[in-house]
């Protein structure tokens, strides 16, 4: 029977009376690359929270290369949570702190190796991600596209197993989002990480994705690869993936 890097099994959350997982199943395989596509309100930022361990499910398991990190003890979380690496929305980088000391706060603050070799690692990975020239430089006088990469290269500074993108190319533009999906594949190829990219970016999830998995209505509708995606003649994912305002899809609105 296979292990898998992430196996959801049934999750069911809820907020108040706000139902945002509904039975959720979904399974990544070691080394893969699996994009989650939906809509607003789907319970994509939700599953990444459980997947480590900052939201407790309802119900069902979430688990960890066989562990479930749901009915997991705080010192078992922190261990399954070592194997995971985090790429935020923003970047999340600490303003105060240069581009290097960003990088290499998660090594310090877990005193994993000594410092002369957290110098070497953090070398290494802003060499990976093309950021060796910004290292003395401060949160707020880089680029967007430079803080999302200096904060790849702090996701991946302690070699995780597991990394988890949040809208990795939202707010760039088309030349710097296509720098972060081929980052994306070469971390990939260079790691053997399985990797999770939660996007609402179609031609980035057709650029990194071996498989896409469709959020809709708290649980998974579809799981293919690219091309199965692109061919499905599932009316939600044709909607979705065509951008069509007319369709099954129920949109949130405001008024």
């Amino acid at each position: 029977m296979e292990e898998y890097a992430i196996e959801i099994i049934n999750l069911h959350k809820a907020f108040g009376q706000r139902k945002i997982l509904k039975g959720m199943n979904l399974q990544v395989k070691k080394g893969e690359t699996m994009v989650v596509l939906g809509p607003s309100g789907t319970g994509k930022s939700v599953t990444l929270k459980h997947i480590t361990g900052l939201l407790e499910p309802d119900a069902g398991e979430c688990r960890i290369f066989g562990e479930n990190i749901s009915g997991a003890t705080l010192p078992e979380r922190e261990k399954l949570r070592s194997k995971m690496g985090v790429l935020f929305q923003s970047g999340a980088l600490i303003n105060w702190m240069t581009v290097f000391d960003n990088v290499a706060l998660p090594l310090r603050e877990h005193k994993l190796y000594p410092e002369e070799e957290i110098q070497r690692i953090v070398a290494e990975k802003l060499r990976l991600v093309d950021m060796t020239v910004a290292k003395d430089n401060f949160p707020n006088d880089i680029s967007g596209g430079m803080k999302k990469r200096a904060g790849l290269a702090r996701a991946i500074a302690s070699n995780p197993a597991i990394i988890l993108y949040d809208e990795p190319t939202s707010g760039l533009d088309p030349v710097m989002s296509n720098v972060i999906n081929e980052l994306i594949i070469r971390i990939k190829k260079e790691t053997g990480a399985a990797q999770v990219v939660v996007t609402h970016d179609m031609s980035s999830a057709y650029m990194i994705a071996d498989r896409i998995s469709f959020f809709y209505g708290g649980q998974v509708l579809f799981t293919g690869t690219p091309q199965e995606v692109q061919n499905s003649p599932n009316e939600f994912i044709r909607q979705f993936i065509h951008g069509h305002t007319k369709g099954p899809m129920i949109l949130e609105t405001k008024n």
